[in-house]
């Protein structure tokens, strides 16, 4: 195999492949990326066996082949080099040579038919997604995931397809991020068609990284054993989470009687300010609410305690909640409206936080209430 490419252009692709490979493999072949010379262009591939990218960029193949190589290591060299053209050929049985300008660099590889064989989608049947929907999405419930492995089926979120409407869900227990979209000029599908299954963590972490500004539509394939989601010449795949999602329209409360609205961020800033003596296991703060007035303290007895007031528009029973300082800020910094609303009922019912005149799509936050 020998080809030439343009460096930003093999840089910008290797870039999006860092997120999949692993630093620490017990498989070698996990930690190559397979580049495949052919036609006008070099395309590229990366796996963990659970989620996988295929890309491509244009090159000018002198001859054609295919090669694996270090994917960090080819990243690192490519993004020291200088913005010009870069050769990659083969030197040798087990040998492949990087030059531009005047740096040479000859790599170790390994053989091509160590890699792993991955699906491709169907030709047919692929459903069309808004990308900005989606991202939007994305990034208002990913952060709700657990990482405790031992709950296998909180490990993703929940995307639900349901005619002209999807919804993602996410939830580690303590708290379920959902959101509701419409799917806009993207398509619709049959009314009794719907469609479940869990995204992966490591799939969502990947999907918003190659989700941009300039992507109006993906097309997303539901496989036997494999998710695929096409976007614009990038082909992410994913195995599915064999499992089944908790029932989380139980969760969600109904009787929560009582509400506050806050200026977002002004209740982002206090939190972060008052969070700072919390408790740094529990990072726990308290929201001391009467009429008028909100006040959040938080108090370490290694530290010390803090305490900020804010004015609100509340006439109903005094109240004291009791929330995890971290799991507010996720959800404050994952809308953009200039007001949130607080629902609750009583000290030990789940609470809501919901955005104010978000438009497109509804958020629904429910956090359960620590111990006083």
């Amino acid at each position: 195999m020998e080809l030439v490419v343009r460096k930003n252009d093999l840089l910008h692709e290797l870039q999006l492949f860092q997120g999949i490979i692993e630093r620490k493999n017990t498989i070698p072949i996990l930690s190559n990326v397979l580049l495949e010379a052919k036609g006008k262009e070099v395309c590229l591939l990366a796996t963990d066996l659970e989620v996988a990218l295929r890309s491509r960029c244009a090159a000018k193949v002198l001859k054609g082949g295919a090669l694996t190589l270090p994917a960090k290591k080819l990243f690192e060299i490519v993004r020291a080099l200088p913005d010009t053209d870069i050769k990659i050929s083969e030197e040798g049985q087990n040998g492949v040579k990087v030059s531009a300008d005047r740096f040479e660099s000859r790599m170790q590889t390994l053989p091509r038919e160590d890699f792993p064989t991955l699906p491709n989608p169907e030709t047919k049947g692929a459903i069309p997604l808004p990308a900005a929907t989606l991202r939007e999405m994305v990034a208002k419930t990913q952060f709700a995931i657990t990482g405790e492995d031992t709950r296998y089926f909180l490990n993703g979120a929940l995307f639900v397809l349901d005619g002209s409407q999807m919804t993602l869900v996410a939830t580690d227990g303590h708290r379920l991020a959902l959101v509701l979209a419409d799917r806009g000029k993207s398509g619709k599908s049959k009314k009794d068609d719907t469609r479940r299954v869990i995204f992966p963590k490591k799939t969502l972490s990947e999907l918003s990284r190659l989700l941009t500004d300039d992507d109006k539509e993906i097309k997303y394939q539901h496989g036997e054993n494999h998710l695929f989601f096409e976007i614009n010449k990038r082909v992410l795949i994913s195995r599915m989470i064999d499992a089944q999602f908790p029932a989380y329209e139980r969760v969600i409360p109904k009787n929560n009687d009582k509400t506050i609205e806050f200026e977002r961020d002004r209740l982002t800033s206090a939190i972060k300010r008052v969070a700072l003596l919390s408790n740094e296991r529990s990072r726990a703060v308290k929201f001391q609410i009467d009429t008028g007035i909100v006040e959040i303290t938080a108090n370490s007895p290694e530290v010390g305690e803090a305490r900020e007031e804010l004015a609100v528009d509340y006439n109903n029973d005094k109240v004291q909640l009791c929330f995890n300082a971290q799991y507010m800020l996720d959800f404050l910094s994952a809308v953009e409206t200039d007001n949130v609303r607080l629902e609750f009922k009583d000290e030990t019912s789940q609470a809501v936080m919901r955005p104010v005149g978000a438009e497109g799509y509804d958020y629904t936050y429910v956090i359960m209430p620590m111990r006083i």
